[in-house]
């Protein structure tokens, strides 16, 4: 029954990619194995309960096998991935895309394609357990308990990312953790051994990882066998699985040829004599729905109705955290965070807006009890530290300050893993320039819908002597060029209290928090409720004809720079615009309001690239900003000597 089941998965996936004439069956053919024993003996999942939050989690991180998934995912009887959608497989409106979508297929755990993320991503998953369990779990009662599974191939443990998470991961001793390695030693230009020839165990061996060597990946009891091995281990594990590339093909298997591309139909022809498959395409026989229903969908059931009776129990023990626990397990945060919890401050009151942001994530601390956050190395710079808590690690799982180390990008993927997981709301900082290095994790946020929250300090060329490898220039171009992702650039104080309340209170966008090191002072203009908005009016004068658009640090800079051309005679009105996505969804009544298309004397002011400015100013208007990389020296000299001062803001508008 077990090789007639494995092979099921691996038609279903050779078949399907034959039909969409794209994909990668090779991994499908090789995989099957250790898929099977996973999906049988081990892994808690139930199609009629498919968020169930403490079910095991699977990250096919080597997403390009997408069939793999799904054909698992069909055999178990999700209702999403239907015979009919595993035969629409990469067409138009399929729920079976070419890589898996958290957000589009029932069963499918996380986002996957973009190698080393998936696997990077499932650190994530465990760190979320374990925070959730320590918090939460009593004697007698382990309402949190269960593993984070991942299949990961060669390309994975080459991106440089999965080091970052794998290191972090075993420092952190997080032992729910197991990944398996279909290390084949093929990949899509050729034989693994032409550029990586390490010994990738003995690399996580060194990171503190519980490691085995499963010599036959058709051997599935060996299989079974070290995964429950590795559940008693005490740390993360990767079981590395040699497997044969497009197992089967009689002449394809074991290279290249079968990694990406169909088998084609005498090449499918050959590999169903081969593997003695007499079924026609897309044909299951009876006995392996049988098995999967018997060893995946009802095993997987059982242990659902199980918690669900511990749960019901628990609650009745401790009635105390018993709301919090339903809000967690229907996948919302356990308290609504308000305006009226965050601090006021008076107008004049002078902070930079990173040590604001330091008061608003203190304040979400003391309200919200699953916030939690860190910082890649720069957390007393970002000042993004939770005064309350301490570092959390193996013997401090409940505390809420994360250290993830200088890794940036692993930071965005650990903290996507910890958002898609549920019941927590997270952030994770460093500086503004170093966006780059988690720009790739930030877009999978955006496409998978994560509330995370992004804190960039160091916002602008006031960064001064650090000069122009740690001055941000481009970034906020980039990142408000990102479909839902809402990017806000706060002008003191009080917006930056409004933009932390909007990235707490999202439920299906990131949102990135520009923040600046020097300080700044709150005007009397700036308004909690109107951030919102995206923009809105922090200083007018009747029957104004110029109007000055700003974001930031340079909001400040407007108002003085305004106040200065009404004592010349001018009418000038200042637009704070924070967050130019929330704005552009405004309706055009709104936006005609705060932005009349009848005054075309126009200036915006921001210390970054000028190209997004354009849509607001128009052909007549004119941009302040940096298209050229920064400078080194004191901050003062650096701002006055690009032209960010009152004298040519005011010879600017003149100009015009």
């Amino acid at each position: 029954m077990s090789l007639q089941s494995v092979n099921a998965i691996r038609f279903l996936g050779v078949d399907a990619i034959n039909k969409s004439n794209s994909g990668h069956p090779g991994i499908v053919m090789g995989a099957a194995p250790m898929a099977y024993s996973l999906f049988t003996k081990h892994l808690r999942i139930t199609p009629e309960q498919p968020n169930w939050i403490n079910r095991d989690r699977f990250i096919l991180s080597a997403g390009h096998g997408s069939m793999l998934l799904y054909a698992l995912l069909h055999l178990t009887g999700y209702n999403d991935v239907s015979m009919d959608e595993i035969k629409n497989f990469r067409q138009w409106g399929s729920k079976t895309p070419g890589h898996p979508e958290v957000t589009h297929t029932s069963g499918v755990d996380a986002t996957s394609g973009p190698l080393g993320q998936g696997i990077s991503t499932a650190v994530g998953f465990a760190q979320a357990e374990r925070f959730l369990a320590a918090k939460y779990n009593k004697d007698g009662f382990p309402i949190f308990d269960h593993y984070t599974y991942v299949i990961a191939g060669d390309g994975d443990f080459m991106e440089g990312v999965s080091a970052e998470a794998a290191s972090y991961a075993g420092h952190q001793a997080l032992d729910k953790l197991i990944v398996l390695y279909d290390s084949n030693d093929i990949c899509l230009d050729g034989e693994t051994k032409d550029t990586f020839s390490e010994n990738v165990r003995a690399r996580y061996d060194a990171y503190g990882w519980h490691t085995v060597l499963v010599e036959d990946g058709t051997d599935l009891a060996a299989i079974s066998t070290a995964i429950e091995t590795a559940k008693f281990s005490g740390k993360p594990s990767l079981i590395e699985v040699k497997t044969v590339i497009g197992y089967g093909s009689p002449n394809k298997s074991g290279t290249n040829a079968v990694h990406g591309a169909p088998l084609g139909a005498e090449e499918t022809g050959a590999t169903r004599k081969f593997l003695g498959w007499d079924y026609d395409p897309f044909e299951v026989p009876e006995e392996v729905y049988s098995d999967f229903k018997t060893n995946v969908a009802d095993r997987g059931q059982e242990a659902y109705d199980a918690w669900a009776s511990l749960v019901s129990d628990y609650k009745v023990a401790y009635p105390e955290v018993a709301s919090e626990i339903d809000a967690i397990v229907a996948g919302k945060s356990p308290v609504t965070i308000t305006e009226k919890d965050f601090p006021v401050y008076e107008n004049g009151f002078s902070q930079a807006t990173r040590n604001s942001s330091q008061d608003a994530i203190n304040t979400a601390a003391a309200v919200l009890p699953t916030f939690l956050g860190g910082s890649a190395d720069l957390a007393h710079s970002n000042m993004i530290y939770i005064k309350a808590d301490g570092l959390q690690d193996k013997y401090n799982p409940l505390n809420r300050n994360i250290q993830f180390g200088v890794r940036e990008f692993a930071m965005g993927t650990i903290l996507n893993g910890m958002a898609l997981h549920g019941g927590l709301r997270v952030y994770g900082g460093t500086f503004f320039v170093f966006s780059d290095y988690v720009k790739a994790a930030i877009r999978l946020s955006a496409i998978q819908e994560l509330p995370v929250t992004y804190v960039f300090t160091h916002d602008s060329i006031a960064v001064g002597e650090d000069g122009p490898t740690h001055e941000p220039v481009e970034h906020l171009a980039g990142l408000r060029s990102m479909p839902n992702l809402t990017v806000i650039r706060p002008a003191d104080a009080r917006e930056t209290q409004a933009a932390w309340h909007h990235a707490l209170t999202s439920t299906t966008t990131p949102t990135v928090i520009v923040l600046t090191r020097q300080n700044l002072v709150v005007e009397e203009g700036t308004d909690f409720g109107k951030v919102a908005k995206g923009a809105y009016v922090v200083y007018d004068t009747p029957g104004f004809d110029t109007i000055i658009i700003a974001t930031g640090s340079e909001v400040n800079l407007a108002i003085k720079a305004a106040k200065e051309l009404v004592l010349q005679g001018g009418k000038v009105r200042v637009v704070s615009m924070p967050s130019t996505e929330l704005f552009d969804a405004q309706d055009a009544t709104y936006k005609e309001d705060i932005l009349p298309s009848k005054t075309r004397r126009r200036v915006a002011i921001e210390m970054a690239a000028t190209q997004s400015w354009y849509k607001y100013v128009g052909l007549d208007g004119a941009v302040i900003g940096i298209d050229i990389f920064g400078a080194s020296a004191p901050a003062q000299t650096v701002i006055d000597n690009y032209g960010f001062t009152v004298e040519n803001i005011v010879a600017q508008v003149k100009s015009l």
